[in-house]
């Protein structure tokens, strides 16, 4: 690759940016393009576009809330922002906290006269490692929205997915916020197998491009696991559907690597040799963004013409928008 290309962009109204979540799960609406051909549908109907021999993989990894809203004992008020779990260190924390400079190792930080949480040394990426002097710590925090909504959210519990079962990300795994129990039992139905993989979503996935070509941008790691009988699964399957582009993450770095279990870095950009994945489920994506970079790579440049559509069709965009079903033809 020749290291001259640039992010891929277009132009997104901030009407199309969906600031609340749709009142039922299944209703939003989904964009197909499968096969070469394009057609309208809804989430709920992701049943009867699937059959025997497809796999359905989600990301069962849960949101955290990782903002927290504290002081210090004399009163001085400070942030943190948990990051992710540091394994091996049961209620230890990568987090960012602010002000930095007046956290020195070994400070406490307090909500009202309960200690929560006592600040350590950086990390090699400069970040803090925190301790949890509780064992409750997310009674203290709330949730860290996405940059781009603009309003706290009605129900938490509108930013996990149904199936949400292992705590460790900062940030949803938005195209799953869509699917209900209902809806997979569908698809279970059709004859398809659902099965899962964790991807601990970092606020990485909200960072744009800034650099002038998408091979200077320095990709943010996560830490994921693919369970052997998901791999199995996936290995037999006659299309791997994944849901959202963190399953797409976990799979295909599960593929390039050769292990199920650690960290990833995998930048998927074009030119990549998707070994693992069919079709994908997925949200639609900011503009200059390492997702989009990940949808031009999977299905090709045309995902302009899907995203041009969609704008014209009222689609919702962003992490509380509509969706969409591709696979590589579907936007070639």
């Amino acid at each position: 690759m020749s290291g001259t290309m640039l992010p891929p962009d277009y132009e997104l109204p901030g009407s199309s940016i969906a600031q609340h979540p749709l009142e039922q799960r299944d209703a939003a609406r989904l964009l197909v393009a499968l096969g070469g051909q394009v057609s309208h549908a809804h989430v709920r109907d992701l049943p009867v576009l699937l059959g025997p021999g497809d796999v359905v993989v989600v990301n069962t990894s849960k949101v955290v809330p990782a903002r927290l809203a504290l002081h210090k004992a004399s009163g001085g008020a400070a942030e943190v922002l948990l990051l992710e779990p540091l394994p091996g260190s049961e209620g230890h924390w990568e987090a960012l906290v602010r002000p930095g400079r007046r956290l020195p190792p070994g400070t406490v930080l307090w909500a009202g006269s309960e200690a929560v949480v006592e600040v350590g040394e950086r990390t090699a990426e400069g970040n803090r490692v925190v301790r949890a002097l509780t064992e409750d710590l997310e009674r203290f925090g709330a949730l860290a929205l996405p940059p781009y909504i603009h309003g706290p959210l009605q129900d938490p519990e509108r930013y996990q997915t149904v199936y949400a079962d292992r705590p460790g990300s900062v940030a949803a795994p938005t195209a799953g916020l869509h699917l209900t129990h209902e809806v997979l039992e569908g698809c279970r139905r059709a004859g398809a197998v659902v099965v899962e993989v964790d991807l601990a979503v970092g606020l990485g996935t909200f960072r744009p491009i800034k650099q002038g070509a998408v091979e200077a941008h320095d990709m943010h790691s996560e830490r994921y696991h693919v369970p052997e009988e998901t791999w199995a699964a996936c290995r037999h399957a006659r299309r791997v559907v994944a849901v959202g582009t963190t399953t797409v993450r976990a799979l295909e770095a599960a593929g390039a690597s050769g292990q199920l279990s650690g960290r990833t870095d995998l930048f998927i950009q074009p030119g990549f040799d998707f070994g693992v994945v069919d079709v994908l489920l997925t949200n639609f994506h900011q503009p200059r963004s390492t997702l989009l970079v990940l949808l031009e790579a999977f299905a090709g440049p045309g995902w302009r013409r899907l995203y041009s559509s969609a704008l014209e069709e009222g689609y919702r965009f962003l992490s509380f928008g509509d969706a969409m079903l591709v696979d590589r033809t579907g936007a070639a």
